[in-house]
């Protein structure tokens, strides 16, 4: 059986839909017309794994007022998927879905890697997309630590949308994660992640 890797997306969250409706207002739109899609990294790791891996991407609900009881949800109907040693990766509203998951649920999953990739450690910081309902207990992630073989924290020191700060604070709650920092790559928008295609080989 193939071992598995789990993207999960990013996203925004409100705690209030006044402040998302503000948001629809005021955030630049993109051009409306057709230019050839810019690859990202995620894309790298079916390239890099998908010969190896059963490498998955669920597209979670409503990403631009992303709830966090649809979005468990809609995870917990992929488990039957979810067969077997699995890594998960979470980029920024999806690392805050997982860590929130993970210290709340005990899922009968074999996790042998967990990536926080600019991931919100808590509302803080964030202006009116505060995390909404993804925000949860922080003393409850040791509950995280218990399910996963290893687990991964990265951020850019300058990450214009989530501070490094939130990454700093996984770190000093949970002493034993090995935690990556980066000077110059934002939120890790970027074609290319090297460094976590490597951290997965070594894993694997």
């Amino acid at each position: 059986m193939k071992k598995q890797i789990c993207f999960i997306h990013g996203g925004s969250a409100f705690s209030s839909y006044d402040a998302y409706i503000k948001y629809l207002k005021t955030t630049p739109v993109r051009e409306p017309y057709y230019t050839e899609t810019k690859k990202r990294w995620k894309e790298t790791l079916f390239t890099e794994f998908g010969d190896s891996h059963d490498v998955l991407y669920p597209s979670m609900p409503n990403s631009n007022n992303a709830c966090y009881e649809e979005w468990k949800i809609w995870f917990e109907r992929y488990f039957e998927h979810l067969t077997g040693d699995i890594i998960l990766i979470g980029h920024s509203q999806g690392g805050f879905f997982l860590a929130k998951y993970l210290s709340e649920n005990t899922p009968k999953i074999h996790i042998i890697g967990l990536y926080l990739v600019a991931a919100p450690f808590s509302g803080e910081g964030l202006g009116d997309e505060d995390g909404g309902d993804f925000n949860f207990d922080t003393s409850k992630l040791e509950n995280m630590t218990k399910q996963c073989d290893k687990i991964y924290v990265l951020h850019s020191k300058d990450d214009p949308i989530v501070p490094v700060s939130h990454g700093t604070s996984y770190k000093k709650v949970l002493p034993a994660v090995k935690y990556m920092e980066f000077e110059d790559r934002g939120h890790f928008l970027q074609e290319t992640f090297i460094e976590l295609i490597e951290s997965i080989k070594n894993l694997t």
